[in-house]
């Protein structure tokens, strides 16, 4: 009989790792004294061992590890397992190669410029949300700020007396052959009301998201540099863009304003 401890080293696996897979009932000790509760192997569980370190290097988890050791798969059924995890460890490996791109990219910036990127981007999914919404259609990007506030005001108004409706201000902006679409509301779950309408904004699976602190008279150059980084990342704009308006209290100052933007995008 081995040691927990000789086992262990054989095996290179730690005390900790033989321990949880006795308690799921993968390696289950040879003998376990029943006033100390010390654990023994017999040596014919190396093949054992060595075949749940070899599955879990794969990336099998433990259900799937317990399969396997169970024969509860058969050739087929093995090969069905090891194609998703070969799709998964590309995935993972296509996402590895996409930060080391960025780490480098950074990396040459810094070393050019003496400086970081003006602004950070994180890439996430959007929620769908239903929003109590106005839609107007502006000629031109100036006139966008004449829009935005008046429409949130209009809806609020609608929305009386129900201000707890207020938490989730959202805009959406759709350029369009015949101007800039922009859909001004907060998140809803109600039936359309007079006064707003109600409008479906889907899920997006990947958005490039970037925060901007303070006036809206300066949120065109925090889109701006999430452009760049977007573009750089090789990413392109797949719908529409939103701003999330975080916190916006209805007055002068907005020097404490924060704001998501938040981009969908697909590979170029």
């Amino acid at each position: 009989m081995l040691s927990i401890g000789a086992f262990a080293q054989i095996g290179q696996v730690t005390h900790r790792m033989l321990r949880h897979w006795d308690s799921a009932g993968l390696l289950v000790p040879a003998h376990v004294d029943e006033f100390t509760g010390y654990r023994s192997y017999d040596p014919s569980q190396l093949d054992r061992l060595h075949r749940i370190v070899a599955l879990r290097q794969l990336g099998f988890g433990l259900d799937d590890v317990a399969l396997v050791l169970a024969d509860g798969v058969d050739a087929e059924q093995l090969t069905g397992l090891l194609q998703v995890r070969r799709a998964e460890v590309a995935r993972e490996h296509e996402e590895a190669t996409a930060r080391l791109v960025d780490v480098e990219r950074r990396l040459r910036l810094i070393e050019k410029e003496k400086a970081m990127t003006s602004i950070e981007i994180v890439k996430k999914s959007l929620p769908a949300v239903r929003l109590a919404a106005r839609t107007t259609v502006v000629a031109a990007q100036p006139e966008v700020a004449a829009v935005v506030g008046p429409s949130f005001d209009a809806v609020a108004r609608a929305l009386e007396p129900n201000q707890g409706l207020l938490e989730t201000p959202i805009a959406q902006y759709d350029a369009g052959e015949d101007g800039l679409r922009v859909v001004v509301g907060y998140a809803y779950a109600g039936e359309a009301r007079p006064g707003f309408e109600v409008v479906d904004l889907p899920a997006v699976d990947i958005a490039v998201c970037a925060v901007h602190h303070g006036s809206m008279d300066r949120i065109g150059e925090s889109w701006q540099a999430l452009h760049t980084e977007m573009t750089a990342r090789g990413l392109v704009p797949s719908g529409p863009c939103r701003e999330l308006y975080v916190r916006a209290e209805p007055d002068e100052d907005q020097s404490d304003w924060v704001t998501e933007l938040q981009q969908p995008v697909t590979t170029a």
